[in-house]
């Protein structure tokens, strides 16, 4: 059965079909979910309907038509009526064949539990420990922070080239200069720095235009093995990948501020990055000094370069390599050639390249390999979604943010994107509908003119941000227990919305919550609506579409249900009050209070966009 048939499956039975109140409608599971008979069945019930399908002969195979399907399982089952059992039938006669067999009866039961189980692990929102900055003694900006899987160790390093040694409880364990031969130049800084698992060593890129290699197996302060100069343009970012079935295949790719692509390709990475020196074995610890003029000429044999300049002179801002597409992905904040594939075709050595073109540019991307996407930070508030090989427009547009998105990473195991914008807002996105499950608009710092390093630890369920030195985590919580949990602080109001069906609900926290009517589950949550203030009232618009707040500093903010704020207004006019309750009318929106006045009218034109 394919997977768009298996789509079919949780829409109700088809066209013709009879409901269980004989309406002569088409039900849906959004309709009765509880009540499908499908989701009724116990294990006994399913031996019972195999019974019925065993064959007297070995190889015979028992079908069944809807009348006799109908009439059979009612009695071999002993509950549920004809017309529940039709109903049972219709979805799983996907191809409208007339009969249906065990076959196709367990397909689709197998299906709609695995769609049922995707689904619900794609709507799952994370809860989140308190915002924590962590002690460092970085004094410049942080370029990296990387998790050593051998060794289960943090690194981080800071444009200074302090490099920090973590331990996996996250407490800081020691610090020291990553050394080069220039590091008594005033300007040398750190631009970059990735680990090379699969050989124990880590590259740093400096902006002296070289990348040096260091060793994390010796003792004491890591030291320098090889020293790659002679680049033509400063290199400002860097990606490692290496084949987990054969580790002597890796690839170090980096991008430069001429607009240059560049990616060595290493053949026998556990022997040798580089050719050594002939007399190299008299001085094991001696750094080899290696020419960017000698790669590119072919004289190291356990290596070689690809290259290409569709950038045309604009600062590479993030380079990676995808095993999956075989391509080697870059991106800009130009809005021509904004996002670059060139495509390695092994068997061809120039490569082949395709782009995007985004609005205004970008600031970031990522891609995920299973769902084929690659998602964009969009200097123009947008996040958007590609198709690798659709180059001329996205598929998919998430809209929420209100400021510059400077980062994006995937959750990966349950489908979901990280976005994290200019103002400090950091969102949660379910990829399959396209919607943001959460919002968290902490005061990250107090900072507005900072750099931001953004990753997410997804085996350890650890969350990143640097402004400039500072170093924060947000921590998920454990989710052993399964349990939904309700809100941190009291509760404060809670409505339905019909046409969701869900219920919102909010605390004095200055959290919005979503819930599913039928399952009890949180769906999504906003935090910081009102900053630090409590949100005393909640409202829904005649159409149900926008989400009003009140808060206890005296506005009134309207929502749509990706938590975008599309107005803010004031009512209290000459200092903070107590908003108790709002009332939409057809241009007007009544607020009344606590203090001395008792209600406020505020017009309501243009809400809707």
């Amino acid at each position: 059965m394919s997977y768009q048939n298996a789509l079919e499956l949780n829409k109700g039975p088809q066209l013709g079909s009879k409901s269980p109140r004989g309406t002569g409608s088409v039900a849906t599971d959004e309709d009765h979910h509880p009540a499908l008979l499908e989701n009724q069945l116990c294990v006994g019930d399913f031996l019972k309907i195999q019974s019925a399908f065993e064959p007297s002969e070995p190889c015979q195979t028992i079908c069944m038509s809807r009348e006799e399907f109908m009439q059979r399982m009612t009695e071999i089952v002993g509950w549920g009526t004809k017309e529940e059992y039709g109903e049972f039938f219709d979805k799983v006669d996907v191809a409208q064949d007339g009969f249906i067999n065990w076959d196709k009866l367990t397909s689709f039961m197998l299906l709609a539990l695995h769609e049922n189980d995707e689904r619900a692990k794609a709507t799952v929102v994370p809860q989140w420990k308190d915002f924590e900055l962590l002690p460092t003694k970085h004094k410049d900006i942080i370029q990296k922070v990387i998790f050593l899987k051998s060794s289960s160790r943090y690194l981080t390093i800071s444009k200074e080239g302090l490099l920090g040694v973590w331990g996996e409880n996250l407490k800081l364990q020691e610090t020291f200069p990553i050394t080069s031969d220039a590091t008594k130049l005033k300007h040398l800084w750190v631009t970059s720095m990735v680990s090379l698992e699969n050989i124990n060593k880590i590259a740093v890129a400096f902006t002296s235009k070289e990348i040096c290699f260091y060793d994390l197996l010796s003792k004491g302060e890591f030291p320098c093995q090889y020293k790659l100069q002679g680049l033509k343009g400063t290199p400002i970012c860097m990606e490692y990948w290496y084949d987990v079935l054969d580790a002597n295949e890796s690839i170090l790719s980096f991008g430069d501020i001429t607009g240059k692509v560049q990616a060595i390709v290493f053949t026998m990475a556990l022997i040798s990055l580089f050719e050594r020196p002939a007399n190299a074995h008299e001085d094991e610890e001696a750094t080899v000094t290696i020419n960017w003029a000698e790669l590119l000429s072919g004289y190291h044999k356990c290596c070689y370069i690809l290259q290409h300049n569709l950038h045309h002179g604009d600062w590479v801002r993030q380079v990676t390599y995808s095993a999956s597409l075989d391509a080697i992905i870059s991106s800009t904040t130009n809005n021509t050639n904004t996002v670059v594939l060139a495509w390695r075709e092994k068997s061809k050595k120039p490569l082949k390249m395709t782009s995007f073109n985004v609005a205004e540019g970008i600031h970031a991307f990522d891609y995920h390999s299973r769902l084929n996407l690659i998602a964009t930070a969009g200097i123009n508030n947008k996040v958007c979604l590609w198709n690798p090989y659709v180059v001329s427009k996205p598929v998919g547009v998430l809209w929420g943010h209100s400021a510059s998105v400077i980062a994006v990473q995937f959750f990966a195991a349950r489908k979901q994107l990280f976005s994290f914008s200019k103002d400090k807002v950091l969102r949660l996105w379910d990829i399959q509908h396209q919607l943001s499950i959460q919002r968290i608009a902490c005061s990250f710092s107090k900072s507005q003119d900072f750099r931001c390093l953004f990753h997410f630890d997804e085996a350890h369920g650890r969350l990143f941000i640097s402004f400039n030195n500072q170093l924060g985590r947000l921590a998920m919580k454990s989710e052993a227990g399964k349990r939904v949990k309700s809100h941190k602080k009291a509760v404060t109001c809670v409505l339905y919305n019909s046409v969701l069906k869900q219920v919102i609900s909010c605390d004095e926290g200055s959290t919005v919550a979503f819930w599913m009517i039928d399952t009890g589950q949180k769906i999504k949550q906003f935090t910081g609506c009102h900053g630090n203030a409590e949100i005393s009232t909640m409202a829904l618009d005649a159409n149900e579409t926008r989400l009003l707040t009140g808060s206890t500093d005296g506005t009134v903010k309207v929502w749509d249900f990706n938590g975008y704020c599309h107005h803010t207004l004031n009512v209290g006019q000459e200092g903070a009050v107590d908003i108790s309750q709002i009332l939409v009318l057809k241009k007007t929106i009544l607020v009344t209070g606590w203090e001395r006045w008792t209600l406020g009218l505020l017009p309501y034109f243009g809400y809707y966009k």
